[in-house]
């Protein structure tokens, strides 16, 4: 094969790079999806826009476009950009996929509430990028000093007092005194949290009371309500999420879900001299 022929064949390529989502219209191109199917070789590669044909109620057919990125510092200012302008994302953790969005934007809040079709009584936690941050969101002067560097980063939620110096929107779980907060050991979503600004509103990526996602395949019906999905590959820590551990009284601590590090946590709580309420 000659250099012109290769140019040409080299040009043609990127148009092979959409296909319809089988569940939805015909399927084009199908050697793709095998090409696709493994997670970590998909992850290496640039992104890839992925097309839907969705048959509306006139007969007429829209498609809708998603981007899937890998989950790389290379693609993080595409998604600090997204948080700011208040949009939806899909974003690995060390626990399980989540949805993303500005804690202080009620806008996008309420369009997370809206794809898992969850009831806005139900809390969302929120996700910053160092523990240092914690502190301009909920009430910390209480903690056994070098309690949340022991903890955090790591797979725990820790559950505080918002307090009267938090800068959450008061949107953010109306009613509620208390707020999750996550500092995941990840640190893709830890450089947008830190590049947005702002805290982001975390919560798991899959439809209310549905099983909890490790691979962005497990809530591939939802992809077309981001503005991006970024692929971790498959998640290594099971679907039990973070262990959430209300600190909220002095000297107490209460488990009010046991997640993927209970053991780990309460030896790190009693260390510190805590006692369960």
């Amino acid at each position: 094969m000659n250099a012109t022929a290769s140019t040409k064949i080299a040009q043609t390529l990127p148009l092979f790079n959409c296909l319809i989502h089988p569940s939805r219209g015909v399927e084009k191109f199908g050697f793709l999806n095998l090409w696709a199917g493994s997670r970590r070789g998909f992850s290496a590669v640039s992104v890839k826009k992925m097309a839907w044909s969705l048959e509306k109620g006139d007969g007429n057919v829209e498609t809708k476009m998603v981007s899937v990125c890998p989950a790389t510092e290379d693609y993080a200012q595409e998604a600090i950009e997204a948080i700011k302008a208040r949009k939806v994302i899909a974003v690995p953790t060390d626990t399980l996929y989540g949805f993303a969005c500005d804690a202080c934007s009620a806008e996008a809040v309420n369009r997370i509430y809206e794809i898992k079709g969850r009831k806005h009584t139900s809390p969302l936690a929120i996700c910053v990028g160092d523990v240092h941050d914690i502190q301009r969101y909920a009430v910390t002067e209480h903690l056994p000093h070098g309690l949340l560097d022991c903890l955090l980063p790591g797979p725990v939620t820790v559950v505080l007092r918002r307090g009267e110096s938090s800068i959450l929107e008061k949107s953010l779980n109306p009613g509620l005194e208390s707020i999750g907060v996550r500092v995941p050991d990840c640190n893709f979503i830890r450089v947008i949290a830190r590049g947005s600004r702002s805290a982001l509103a975390l919560t798991s990526a899959n439809l209310s009371g549905q099983p909890s996602s490790i691979d962005i395949k497990d809530f591939e019906n939802l992809w077309e309500h981001c503005a991006y999905v970024y692929d971790g590959g498959i998640l290594p820590a099971g679907r039990a999420g973070s262990t959430v551990v209300d600190l909220t009284k002095l000297g107490k601590y209460k488990i009010l879900r046991p997640g993927s590090a209970k053991e780990e946590t309460v030896a790190i709580l009693e260390r510190h001299s805590l006692l369960e309420d």
